[in-house]
């Protein structure tokens, strides 16, 4: 389809949807939009769709080298549902009993299940029967947090925060498991005798780019969505982003990659194109922007947004990474498919990392692609390493020597090495990040989490710009590919609801277009249906 027309599109793109960026939010939302009988076209700057769910060539197939399991699965099957398919009819899931295993150099190890008894017998092993009801406490706590917040806060597409008060007031119980005015790692200090549990459960705070020093303590709700369930994608993650892109084709929407858009634009507070890098104007009154809002902020598509998601120019931003994606024969260490090698205190490195520098022998992430599912992992084995980095705000330069010095020694001293050791050409660093997503100054999750205020600074669907809208993990509710993938529901439920109140000739969503259940509501469903 040339870029400039489309079946149902008339010649000033009243018609057209517009989605730019082909990441997790972009892909759903744009697959959402095609099922309610809408004209999309989706604009991707990349030869792929995903975004940061991308991958590297290895010898052993692609590797990815960003998210690596898929958790709150309710959120993908009422997706899938909402399109008229199964989640498990387009990728081939495998449920992951052993959620991780974690290595500290004292030589201690320590293996998280799915199910919380074995979890209680391994933390009794690891450390004593304390701990074990100390963790029990903890997990409670987080399971109830994370239900209390669910519809509020995740499930809203624009959370308040008189109503999440009001919520509160309500249900006097959160407040002290809410711990408000206190961080992550605070709550978890005063959970756990065990210094080392306190280490493994503040990790989360990096799930969403940020330090357990510094995000509040209602955070710990994140344990929950790992203890809920974890499944690895046969293939990888980027299985998905190919699922949806081809759904959302056979349901009319068109893809161009390798297209730049270079600007967008908006007169009299109503978008009106987008502007490629070679000129061409594509005329469109609804775009969906899938990316940073920074660079939206900070003028990068051009003069005329710039008055959109205007706190991402002073807030702070969340954690960068330096990620390897390498395919070698491992020695060392049995491994599952979530691995976390940790430091000996980890507050020196978070320390460093909000100076904008990095610390030796930092707690690394290693996802061993090949493992935890039904077959044997090959001789040559696909691995995705993640050390955290600051961003790039305050212009501290990469050292990719250093990186590799500093991640591979680390390994060896807890008796890992791979053969061959990758080159620098299986690295991707905050710089590297800044220039795949423009404008992210190398944050692989938005704003920073931190602060007791940091879920309701976020942008939210709609903007400023009548027309002009927002979805990604820069947005709410945040990031990760579920909360992505939330923020694409938000979206297309924005864009449906402005198009039927301001032309109601227009067409709207059909039969077996967006169904809009809560994740828990889904998860009852999904338990009781056995998948």
């Amino acid at each position: 389809m040339p870029l400039m027309t489309g079946p149902h599109t008339a010649p000033d793109g009243a018609d057209r949807v517009i989605v730019i960026g082909a990441g997790i939010a972009g892909l759903a939302a744009a697959a959402r939009l095609a099922q309610a009988g809408l004209d999309v076209t989706v604009l991707e700057r990349h030869s792929t769709p995903g975004g940061k769910m991308r991958t590297l060539p290895s010898p052993a197939g692609p590797v990815d080298t960003g998210p690596t399991v898929l958790t709150m699965r309710p959120v993908f099957d009422e997706l899938f549902r909402a399109l008229d398919e199964r989640l498990e009819d387009h990728v081939t899931l495998h449920r992951q009993s052993l959620l991780a295993r974690h290595f500290w150099p004292d030589g201690s190890r320590l293996d998280l299940h799915d199910d919380p008894a074995l979890n209680e017998t391994a933390i009794t092993s690891f450390a004593d029967a304390k701990a074990a009801k100390q963790f029990h406490a903890f997990s409670t706590r987080a399971r109830q947090l994370f239900e209390a917040f669910d519809a509020p806060i995740m499930q809203a597409p624009a959370p308040s925060l008189g109503k999440l008060t009001l919520h509160c007031l309500t249900r006097p119980w959160l407040l002290p498991r809410m711990a408000p005015g206190k961080t992550l790692a605070q709550i978890l200090d005063q959970s756990f005798d065990d210094p080392r549990l306190a280490q493994l459960f503040g990790r989360y705070a990096t799930y969403v780019g940020g330090s357990p020093y510094g995000v509040p303590a209602i955070l710990s709700l994140i344990w929950q969505a790992e203890a809920a369930g974890v499944w690895a994608i046969e293939g990888g993650m980027h299985r998905l982003a190919t699922a949806l892109a081809q759904i959302a084709t056979a349901r009319g929407a068109h893809f161009h990659y390798a297209t730049h858009v270079a600007r967008i634009e908006a007169t009299n507070g109503r978008a009106r194109a987008v502007h490629l890098s070679d000129g061409t104007r594509i005329p469109a009154e609804t775009i969906l922007f899938n990316g940073d809002p920074r660079a939206l902020a900070t003028g990068a598509l051009g003069p005329d947004t710039e008055t959109v998601a205007q706190q991402t120019r002073h807030t702070d931003r969340s954690l960068s990474a330096e990620v390897w994606a390498f395919a070698a024969t491992p020695h060392g260490p049995d491994l599952a498919h979530h691995n976390v090698f940790f430091r000996a205190d980890p507050k020196p490195e978070f320390d460093a990392l909000a100076r904008g520098r990095y610390a030796p022998g930092p707690t690394l992430y290693v996802c061993a692609m090949d493992r935890g599912l039904p077959t044997a992992p090959p001789q040559l084995e696909r691995f995705e390493i993640i050390a955290n980095a600051p961003p790039l705000t305050d212009g501290h330069p990469q050292e990719p020597a250093s990186c590799q010095t500093r991640t591979f020694r680390t390994l060896a001293r807890f008796g890992l090495t791979f053969s061959p050791e990758p080159s620098q050409t299986a690295l991707t660093t905050p710089q590297g990040f800044d220039s795949l997503f423009p404008a992210s100054a190398g944050s692989l999750y938005g704003q920073s989490p931190h602060g007791m205020t940091a879920a309701f600074q976020r942008p939210t669907a709609r903007t400023p710009i009548k027309g002009l809208y927002l979805a990604g993990g820069g947005t709410h509710p945040g990031a990760g590919v579920p909360m992505a993938t939330l923020s694409a529901r938000h979206a297309a439920e924005a864009i449906l609801s402005d198009r039927t109140s301001t032309s109601p000739s227009r067409r709207t969503a059909t039969p077996g277009g967006i169904s809009t259940p809560s994740a828990t509501a889904a998860a009852a469903r999904s338990a009781s249906s056995g998948s």
